[in-house]
């Protein structure tokens, strides 16, 4: 961020805290050589993982396993003027081990589009990184003009 840009960085801890409030995200991965946009429902893991529940045989699962992705939430007020976005960059990987497979049918996100031979999608953060605003003001308390 540039320190004149009117947003505010957040922490590791903040991101993961304000990503566990929505239900809803994008992934970012590479199709046909080309960037992607899908959003997806997700969950986070206990140490940030990233977890997604998809179709076995879904595209997405055949274009990001063993891909670096990137993951993007957000919230945005637009009457408020404030918002903030977060990223996690990091490798996907679907999850084969039958124990964490299991677990993660506890635990983990429930699809929204079930599919009777669903996988697990594990992106392991990387990289977090977030931004802030705030009632439409700059880091030094001026309004922003929009």
């Amino acid at each position: 961020m540039y320190s004149s840009d009117g947003f505010r960085e957040l922490d590791r801890q903040e991101c993961l805290g304000l990503m566990a409030r929505v239900p809803v995200g994008r992934i970012v991965h590479t199709r046909h050589a080309l960037p992607a946009v899908l959003p997806v429902n997700f969950s986070l893991d206990y140490d940030g993982g990233v977890l997604l529940r998809t179709a076995a045989a879904s595209e997405l699962v055949r274009a990001v396993d063993g891909a670096v992705v990137a993951f993007e939430t957000d919230e945005v007020d637009a009457a408020a003027r404030s918002g903030w976005s977060v990223v996690v960059t990091g490798r996907a990987a679907v999850v084969d081990d039958p124990g964490e497979h299991a677990r993660l049918c506890r635990v983990g996100p429930r699809s929204w589009a079930p599919s009777p031979d669903e996988v697990f999608v594990r992106i392991a953060p990387e990289l977090i990184t977030g931004r802030q605003l705030v009632g439409g003001r700059s880091v030094y308390g001026t309004r922003l003009a929009f």
